[in-house]
Order: structure tokens, then sequence, then C-alpha cells
């Protein structure tokens, strides 16, 4: 009975094993075009990437650059041009910087040029911080975008892969400062935006 149990017991853990190794793929080559929302490799450019527990050390320490890559909610093309619509609003990690579609895996040559703008502006703001690039679990917008800044020289570039969970984590600890963020307050010293929310756009920023 114990050998059957034993041997049992072996075989569910082989399934797991190989269910999860399934559902993380490997690295790819390059960018990933398209089905952003769905599992990620661990590693990014050979780079692991940072947990909930190293971004949160991060943070508390203002020692990084957060970016969020998520792509903005966008108004359906089949809704009737007078209907209500009222999107979710759109929640980060207080203190993030917002670049909205960065992370995807084709940017055209304007799209581009504003990025490049935008990171270097930031390095500029705070040069010994690494850039720190997330959205949501399991989404490759943000393996994407730290892909992309390591390529481009950001060797301190750091991919969060479970994204957001770091608010779920704060909500239970008050991860929420008291007025403005001290990295928002500096780089809102190089941009202009909302204090609330620091969007970049290529159409500001260009």
């Amino acid at each position: 009975m114990m050998a059957r149990t034993i041997v049992a017991l072996a075989a569910v853990l082989r399934l797991a094993i190989t269910a999860s190794a399934a559902e993380t793929p490997p690295e790819p080559e390059g960018y990933r075009f398209d089905d952003y929302h769905a599992p990620t490799p661990l590693t990014v450019v050979g780079n692991p990437a940072i947990g909930t527990d190293e971004a949160r050390r991060l943070w508390e320490a203002d020692a990084a650059i957060f970016i969020d890559v998520v792509a903005p909610v966008r108004r359906p093309a089949s809704l009737p041009s007078g209907a209500i619509w009222s999107p979710t609003p759109h929640l980060d990690i207080p203190g993030s910087l917002w670049l909205p579609d960065s992370g995807r895996g084709a940017l055209n040559a304007e799209w581009e040029a504003w990025l490049r703008a935008s990171l270097a502006r930031l390095v500029a703001v705070k040069p010994n911080a690494p850039l720190v690039f997330y959205c949501r679990a399991d989404c490759w917008m943000s393996w994407n975008a730290t892909k992309r800044a390591l390529e481009w020289g950001y060797r301190g570039a750091l991919w969060y892969r479970d994204g957001k969970a770091l608010l779920e984590v704060g909500a239970a600890s008050r991860l929420v400062p008291s007025g403005v963020h001290r990295n928002l307050a500096q780089l809102l010293a190089g941009f202009r935006g909302n204090v609330s929310k620091l969007v970049l756009t290529p159409a500001k920023f260009l």
C-alpha cells in the first residue's frame, strides 16, 4: 500500500513539474509581436527577472526608476459615438513613469525616437538608478521593453516579471507615499505633466 502511494505521489509530482515547464516558455531570440498576455520566460537576455521582494526593496529605498509599459485601455471601435464609456482607472506602483505601448514588439520610427529620448532623460535625472520595467503578470510588453533597453545599452535595466503584484503587497502594508513620491518629484523637474500621474507620450515629449 505504501509503495503504491509513493508511486502515485511521484507521478503527480512529475505531472506538476511538466505542467510548470509547459507554462514557462524559453526565451525567444527576438521580440514578442502578438498575444502579449501569455506565460513569460524567467529571464530576459539571460538575466533573471526580479521578484516582488527585490522590487519592493528598490522602491522603498528610492533606488530605481519604475517604468510601467502596459498599453492604455482604448475605447472600443464598436461603441456608438454617443455612448458613455467608463474605462477602468489605470493603477500603477506609486512613483512610476507610464510609457504606454513602449513594450510592443515593433515600434515605428517616431515611437522609437520618443522612447529613446524618454529613457535618456530619465537616466540623466538619476544616472545610477536601474530602470525597472513592468506591466502585469504574464505580460510580454515588460519583457520586450526590458530587452529593448538592454540592447540599447542600459545595462542596469531590470525586469519585474510579476508586474503589479507589488500593489497587492503594498495594499496590506500601506505602500502608498504621502504626497508625491521622491522619484517622481525629481523627474518632474525635467518633464511636464500631471503631478498625480506622469504619463509620457510622443505628442508631448518629442
